[in-house]
């Protein structure tokens, strides 16, 4: 059988921003390709205190690639030398970056261009870096995964990638995310979490990109209201350039209004969600948006962004606000709190949504594609 390797040195389960939204797709991956998959052969390339995933052969390297230079010197020199040794017919590279020298035809998922769109919010090594070799990449890769339609837009457009080079695969939501009956359940776990019962949530990696300073001035605007009482929690592990957003809580004296209760364990995100009122997800750019399709899976009201990917994923089942208007914002998020008919109408729709996306179909595309790329060797 065909072998493809999969590189799954980004998997993390580390209490940290590497955790998010790339290591949550290849542990996807690796949980469901092999239930949809069994005329290939699977290898996955893992560090050296990575998890086992039934199903999958796996190659564990002993380079401390949980540190960014480490694992740029993994896959830029040991990958593909592990591609050759390992006779791989391809290779999946899962986060916008390969090997410069392979042996064997690349798939490349690219899940968003934010360091051409917003360059000035990177560290300049992590920026240049990303640029340079994500352009490369998908220049020599024989085939392209974007995770939305706007980012596939994005590759045609700015990099000048064929059209037919691309194939969109949507991200998927867990069966773990759903709306949660009981609520007991969700009351103790606001009170073992501290957290208000009446709440809005963002919850992300805690990056300028995210624009968060923009939802700190609508909610100081709403705070100003007398009948306001809903208290705003930012959940999410510390990134990057976040020191700003810090100093925007004090500038608007809202230290004692606005909750940071850090990392969230993946095996707590639908008890997040449900126990908010609304989510909130004011991202300047998205190559997709996981965060706000987990949130309409529990039942929950959500607002985003009206730009990049948002409006795609949310579709008819959220509200879209302008991110740069902190007032539009403030205005959609005191609509939905005050309209109860609204809330039910996003609630369902929100619902009937996610059955759109599933993980199992995310990994099911992408195994068509692996033989789409073999076919044509």
């Amino acid at each position: 059988m065909p072998l493809v390797g999969l590189n799954a040195h980004l998997l993390s389960h580390d209490r940290s921003y590497r955790a998010a939204g790339v290591s949550r797709y290849i542990e996807e991956l690796l949980i469901h390709l092999p239930q949809v998959e069994s005329e290939l052969s699977l290898l996955a390339f893992l560090g050296g205190k990575r998890a086992s995933f039934p199903g999958w052969e796996h190659q564990k390297s002993k380079w401390p690639t949980e540190r960014p230079f480490s694992r740029i010197a993994w896959e830029q020199v040991v990958q593909p030398w592990e591609t050759y040794r390992q006779k791989l017919d391809l290779l999946h590279v899962p986060m916008n970056v390969g090997p410069i020298i392979a042996s064997c035809p690349i798939v490349v998922t690219v899940h968003d261009l934010s360091f051409y769109h917003y360059p000035e919010l990177f560290r300049p090594l992590q920026r240049v870096y990303q640029q340079v070799f994500t352009r490369r990449t998908v220049s020599r890769a024989a085939g392209v995964i974007a995770v939305s339609h706007s980012t596939r837009d994005d590759l045609i457009r700015m990099l000048g990638v064929p059209e037919d080079k691309v194939t969109v695969i949507h991200n998927g939501v867990g069966d773990e995310m759903y709306p949660i009956e009981n609520l007991e359940k969700v009351n103790a776990f606001r009170h073992q979490r501290q957290l208000p019962k009446e709440m809005i949530l963002f919850l992300g990696t805690i990056e300028p990109r995210k624009n968060l300073v923009s939802l700190l001035e609508a909610y100081a605007i709403l705070r100003k209201k007398r009948d306001f009482n809903h208290q705003l929690v930012i959940a999410g592990a510390r990134g990057w350039y976040y020191e700003k957003i810090y100093d925007t809580v004090e500038r608007l004296g809202l230290r004692n209004e606005v909750l940071f209760p850090g990392y969230v364990p993946s095996d707590e995100l639908a008890l997040w969600y449900n126990a908010a009122s609304l989510f909130v997800y004011p991202s300047l750019y998205e190559g997709f948006g996981l965060p706000p399709l987990e949130a309409m899976a529990c039942g929950t009201p959500v607002i985003v962004s009206n730009v990049s990917s948002l409006p795609e994923v949310v579709g008819e089942a959220g509200l879209t606000v302008d991110p740069r208007d902190p007032s539009a914002l403030a205005n959609a998020i005191s609509h939905v709190l005050r309209d109860a008919q609204l809330r039910r109408k996003l609630r369902e729709a929100g619902l009937v949504r996610t059955k759109e996306y599933s993980w199992r179909a995310t990994a099911l595309q992408t195994a068509q594609l692996y033989h789409r790329m073999l076919d044509n060797e």
